[in-house]
């Protein structure tokens, strides 16, 4: 993983999985992707023309939602000069809000930009925000190799997101094994073993000049039917450095073009492990560090963020289930502030609590929140001034739940020891 990859990953993911759950009252939702290379003015013009299409609408609230939406988008679009290396997403439309029936909805808009290029120029107006394109760049970060290899022959493919390329088939024109006995089968079965070989070496060469230039290449699936994938594997057939690769070894009932469907069918599980392990080794290190009492290791939030103002801090470990915000607090008649992390559900009462209490400088009630902020976006960002790593680890393995439960969900592995 890059340095800033899973924590770019998890706000992405965070983001789209809050804008997948809107829904609007009736079709008053707009969605608009503009690739890079597209004309601002082309999308404007777009824009303008759906406007006049929205007069025609019966509903008057409906009508009024979508040329709302519609004048917001086109706000927003004529802040950037030009779509950019990645594009622009925009969302805007109104929102029902929470218990409320007709008339409590609140226009939001959000604006996106791709982790990298999108290649669909797409409007919609509907009831619901079109994620589905942003979401689907969550998982095509990384290009897996599948290659599937029996004594019949190999298929090599390239699995990036949804995409799947088969690169190379080849035939492996290796005799059959003999029934027959005697001197004649054994000298059959050395020759048929030479020229297994020769195609084991055919095949590690292809892989090697297909598999080696990808430089997202996270890992190698071996596949196909039989035992001859273990016999390709135990050789020197693959360049060290993608025979490190390997991360799962799998059957397969065919060798062929349904041979790597079933590897596609088996993938997402066997990518999900992948993040795990890595996973795994991080918690894993931290725990050393824990149980041999070396002081390179802190936790709990105020103990990090004392760590990270100092940069101390190697290596950020946030859990994705940590729900804390950093609120800052305000005195309107005096400009005194300060901060501090309140529970996402303790908000309310938090804010209540406010209400009339004196100022800790001036004395007058005018305390209220003025900002909140995710822990995870504040914490990152004072990791980002101190070039620390952020690594926001699932809840979904043993270590990663420990993180959670055991440790506050914030943990760090220093670069020095904390004096104190």
């Amino acid at each position: 993983m890059t340095k800033k990859s899973s924590l770019e990953q998890f706000k992405l993911k965070k983001t789209l999985s809050v804008l997948a759950n809107k829904q609007g009252n009736h079709t008053e939702l707009i969605t608009l992707y503009v690739p890079p290379g597209k004309q601002i003015s082309d999308a404007v013009n777009m824009l303008r023309d759906e406007y006049g299409t929205a007069s025609n609408i019966k509903s008057t609230t409906t009508r009024k939602n979508v040329q709302d939406a519609i004048v917001r988008v086109q706000q927003r679009l004529k802040l950037f000069k030009d779509s950019g290396e990645n594009g622009i997403v925009i969302f805007a439309g109104a929102i029902p809000q929470e218990g409320g029936g007709p008339g409590s909805e609140r226009m939001e808009t959000y604006v996106i930009i791709p982790p990298e290029p999108i290649k669909i120029y797409l409007y919609r107006c509907d009831s619901r925000f079109h994620t589905e394109h942003l979401q689907e760049m969550l998982r095509e970060k990384e290009t897996y190799g599948i290659l599937l290899i029996d004594a019949s022959g190999a298929t090599i493919a390239t699995l990036q997101g949804k995409r799947l390329d088969i690169v190379r088939q080849m035939y492996s024109g290796v005799a059959g094994k003999t029934r027959a006995g005697g001197q004649s089968a054994r000298r059959y079965e050395r020759l048929r073993e030479m020229q297994l070989n020769e195609y084991f070496t055919r095949v590690g060469e292809h892989a090697n000049e297909i598999f080696l230039p990808i430089e997202t290449l996270k890992g190698i699936i071996l596949a196909g039917p039989g035992p001859t994938k273990y016999d390709f594997e135990k050789g020197d057939y693959l360049n060290y450095m993608l025979k490190n690769k390997i991360i799962d070894v799998i059957d397969t009932a065919y060798v062929e073009e349904q041979g790597v469907k079933e590897v596609v069918d088996k993938a997402p599980e066997i990518m999900r492990k992948v993040r795990y392990i890595e996973e795994k080794q991080l918690m894993q290190q931290f725990l050393y560090e824990v149980g041999h009492d070396t002081g390179m290791i802190t936790y709990g939030e105020a103990e990090v963020r004392r760590a990270l103002e100092a940069g101390a801090v190697r290596t950020l470990l946030i859990s994705e289930a940590v729900d804390f915000l950093r609120v800052t607090v305000k005195c309107s008649a005096c400009g005194y502030q300060e901060q501090q992390t309140v529970k996402v559900q303790a908000l309310g009462g938090f804010e209540q609590g406010l209400s009339g209490k004196p100022c800790p400088k001036c004395q007058a009630p005018s305390l209220a929140v003025a900002d909140k902020v995710d822990i995870v976006d504040d914490l990152a960002q004072i990791a980002e001034y101190s070039n620390a790593n952020v690594e926001v680890i699932s809840g979904e393995t043993e270590e990663g739940q420990m993180l959670k439960n055991a440790f506050g969900g914030v943990a760090a592995i220093l670069r020095f020891k904390m004096q104190g």
